[in-house]
């Protein structure tokens, strides 16, 4: 019997060239997946034209998702919905993803870029707690130890998350008898509303001097997947440093920091948000 060498090098891939890149029934069953998962619930007719795919493909892609659990069927309802083990992939990808994660690395960044301490901030009933910081190198500088708690209303982070609130939920948090820190502070009532109105409006905060003399702070909030305020990034400095000149500049910095923590922790950005 001949003995044939064995050709050397790599053997020739089983798919072309042009295929090699994406599998166009993973492409399609992913797609069917993640619009199924937009509209939470669905009929198999309106789905298939939502996704342009024929009705008994996509019925065929669903049936799969749902052997694996990725969907489920509502026999009275008649309604293809998310299942459970796309919740517990989502859940993994948060559970890696977290908001001090994710905002670890844009901390740092914000800092270089500002030349001012970035810091990160998340909501606890009435106050904001710091939960992460990178100091500027410049010898005058702010520092909020981990753990470090401030009321909403007298901190860029905490103003920057009430403007994201709903006026509801914003007056449960803010308190009549609010202390006043410096003559700078806002107290609850019109003064605050403005400066929250004008929050809203541009994207971002400014604390000038309102928890301590000398200090200022500019603030964004950050987004959880239904839109709501989660948490905030702000960088930190001496007011001398926070002039009106350069806040706008600041502002800029903070707010694209926030939205890209928020994209990266799976959140999303409320209309009013995109920019």
């Amino acid at each position: 019997m001949e003995n044939r060498k064995r050709p050397r090098g790599r053997p020739k891939s089983l798919f072309k060239e042009s295929s090699a890149g994406t599998m166009q029934s993973l492409d399609r069953a992913l797609n069917v997946l993640t619009t199924l998962a937009r509209m939470e619930r669905a009929v198999l007719s309106d789905l298939a034209r939502e996704v342009d795919v024929p009705t008994a493909t996509t019925h065929r892609i669903l049936a799969t998702l749902q052997k694996h659990s990725f969907a489920a069927f509502d026999d009275d309802r008649q309604e293809w919905m998310i299942g459970v083990e796309a919740y517990r992939s989502g859940a993994s990808f948060l559970r890696r993803n977290s908001v001090i994660e994710v905002g670890r690395p844009i901390l740092r960044r914000l800092m270089e870029e500002s030349g001012e301490t970035a810091n990160l901030a998340v909501p606890d009933g009435a106050e904001v707690v710091f939960v992460g910081q990178v100091e500027t190198p410049n010898p005058i500088r702010a520092f909020f130890p981990p753990g470090a708690r401030t009321p909403m209303y007298a901190s860029g982070t905490g103003k920057a998350i009430l403007s994201a609130m709903s006026d509801t939920a914003s007056s449960k948090v803010m308190s009549a008898d609010a202390e006043r820190f410096t003559s700078f502070t806002l107290l609850p009532g019109e003064g605050l509303r403005a400066d929250l109105a004008e929050t809203r409006a541009r994207g971002w905060s400014h604390d000038h001097q309102e928890r301590y003399e000398g200090m200022s702070c500019i603030g964004a909030a950050i987004f959880n997947d239904r839109g709501e305020p989660c948490a905030g990034v702000s960088v930190s400095g001496p007011s001398v440093r926070f002039s009106q000149d350069r806040a706008a500049g600041l502002g800029a910095l903070v707010m694209r920091a926030a939205q890209e923590i928020t994209e990266l922790s799976g959140g999303r950005l409320p209309e009013r948000s995109k920019r």
